[in-house]
């Protein structure tokens, strides 16, 4: 299988476009979902270990556009949309490290569920510690089972949210606009922590695609 996996082309997003009909919403729904479903059965079937750790380290390589492209549009709630998600969230959390490791730390200190437990970081939890957290999460959408995966994923970003939401309360008075930025994000972290949970439930359901 190893031999069959190419290094994907990007395309410009007009390219994209023009190659699915335009902004045909019917044309590009169903791409993502066949790609998704292409890519995850081929990879759960023979999980290649180098295949798999090129498909975990894709965005360092391509950025995340070449995902963009494909999945984004995706309902929330649903095979290519929540690989986005969990894609997009690795790409967030290698894009700052520390401050994602702050927020989570925060947050396990002050989370009164087991969440921290079903994320699975270590503890304390540093950046290394956080960045390792994502590839284990993305590894597990191809190893693993793919719902606990997205467990994980939404656990981690309850965690976050929380430790976010008391830094948000810290700055309210100091500096509001950062506070409200903040409160802002932690909101951002709570709504995909839901999509997740659903995926993960439709999943075991056997009815996400």
């Amino acid at each position: 299988m190893t031999d069959e996996f190419h290094k994907p082309t990007q395309f410009s997003g007009a390219k994209f476009e023009s190659m699915m009909g335009g902004e045909d919403p019917a044309l590009i729904s169903r791409v993502a979902h066949e790609t998704a479903g292409a890519l995850l059965s081929r990879v759960r079937d023979n999980p290649d270990p180098d295949v798999v750790a090129r498909l975990i380290a894709f965005t360092d390589d391509h950025g995340i556009d070449a995902m963009a492209e494909l999945w984004s549009r995706a309902s929330p709630r649903s095979l290519p949309g929540a690989l986005w998600r969990i894609y997009l969230m690795r790409a967030l959390i290698n894009q700052d490290p520390e401050g994602t490791a702050f927020f989570y730390q925060r947050g396990t200190e002050i989370a009164a569920t087991i969440d921290p437990v079903v994320a699975g970081a270590p503890s304390p939890t540093g950046p290394a510690e956080i960045i390792s957290l994502a590839d284990d999460i993305l590894r597990g959408l191809f190893q693993g089972d793919f719902a606990i995966a997205l467990d994980r994923a939404a656990a981690f970003c309850r965690v976050t949210a929380t430790g976010t939401a008391s830094a948000a309360d810290d700055a309210d008075l100091a500096d509001p606009e950062r506070g409200t930025a903040l409160t802002t994000k932690a909101l951002r972290l709570s709504h995909t922590a839901v999509e997740f949970t659903s995926c993960a439930r439709s999943w075991r359901s056997g009815t996400l695609d």
